[in-house]
């Protein structure tokens, strides 16, 4: 199914009857075979609580996952770099809105169901960019945004610290780790053998059994955190266009300006999911439709830098909006890893470190 999808209004036939079959059908769950669909409309339905951040818990911490450690084929380009957006050919006018759901070692970030009940309603396909314990600690969720042809997921980092400061082997951790979660998130969807409301096939057909692509936690990264992402045959993901949303002073008109002024074909924007996109929401639905007024569809990353002609725009340096400004976050994240030591001793618990090496490449 392609995922290069406008809002519901402009949706193929097909894609309508599954984009608002999956978010419209109610009463109790429907079986078809020997298999059943997942989650009846209800149980996808976002619920105000989760959307919450806990601190301090124990629940918080999650050692390295078992399962299979294994690397995909790398999307070819110019190596040491990441995409900030894709030049496309005159004519197409096409953007990938992508979500952050990032997670800290000592907590257990939120899930703002509202955003993602707003994308399906409206049928727009989008990238998640998942921390591997946020996975861990949202198996359902997880499973349900990687079993909706409209998502995918991508490799946000176990615990998102910021790679600028980290070591060699604590990259390979942030890294392999978050590979880990996802091929069990995989695994798990893949063992339900669900179908989609039209009981046609698999709901996860879409979904890949290994993550193609990677975003640096704090947009923060260097010439070691590229070749480590790289190791593992993915493509590092960065934006061109921020929202802001994780700034609480944030308000919804000027995140749409923010979004509105500089997006532009093949545009890749940033959002948040995890309980710091505080008035993201809100501000969803009125991007998308006045995108949509101006001729813009919607695709998920992988989509977007596959289409013909399509061209990713590449850079040897993370940066948000000029080169150099993520350094900023170097003394905020000495500071947390500090906090992080406090927490992790505080415990009895050491810090995660994952041994293993990826064993084989997935095509």
């Amino acid at each position: 199914m392609n995922s290069v999808t406008p809002i519901a209004q402009r949706l193929s036939p097909i894609a309508m009857v599954l984009a608002g079959l999956v978010v419209m059908a109610t009463g109790p769950r429907v079986e078809a075979g020997p298999r059943a669909q997942c989650w009846t409309s209800a149980e996808l339905a976002s619920r105000p609580a989760e959307g919450a951040i806990t601190k301090s818990v124990a629940e918080a911490y999650r050692p390295v996952p078992e399962g299979r450690l294994t690397m995909a084929r790398p999307v070819p380009h110019a190596p040491g770099q990441v995409v900030r957006r894709v030049k496309l050919p005159a004519g197409q006018k096409v953007v990938a809105l992508t979500f952050d759901l990032c997670e800290q070692p000592s907590e257990v970030a939120g899930y703002q169901g509202g955003i993602v009940d707003v994308l399906r309603q409206k049928g727009v396909a989008a990238t998640f960019f998942a921390g591997g314990k946020w996975l861990e600690t949202h198996p359902e969720r997880a499973q349900q945004i990687l079993g909706d042809p409209l998502f995918e997921i991508g490799n946000h980092a176990w615990e998102h610290r910021n790679f600028q400061i980290l070591t060699p082997e604590a990259m390979h951790t942030e890294v392999g780790a978050a590979q880990i979660a996802y091929g069990r998130t995989y695994d798990a969807l893949e063992a339900r053998q669900c179908l989609d409301r039209t009981g046609a096939r698999p709901a996860h057909t879409n979904a890949e059994p290994v993550q193609r692509l990677f975003r640096f936690p704090f947009g923060a990264c260097n010439a070691e955190a590229i070749r480590t992402v790289e190791s593992y045959g993915l493509t590092a993901i960065q934006w061109d266009v921020s929202s802001a949303d994780p700034w609480q002073g944030q308000t919804v008109e000027a995140m749409e300006q923010a979004v509105l002024r500089h997006v532009r074909p093949g545009s890749i924007v940033l959002f948040h999911a995890n309980g710091r996109g505080w008035r993201t929401q809100d501000a969803i639905p009125r991007i998308v439709e006045k995108l949509a007024e101006q001729g813009y569809t919607f695709a998920r990353v992988s989509d977007l830098m596959s289409l013909p002609g399509a061209e990713p725009e590449l850079s040897p340096l993370c940066y948000d909006f000029r080169l150099k400004d993520v350094d900023r976050y170097q003394d905020l994240a000495r500071k947390l890893e500090r906090s992080y030591d406090a927490f992790y001793a505080r415990l009895g618990k050491s810090r995660p470190v994952l041994a293993a090496r990826p064993t084989r490449a997935v095509q």
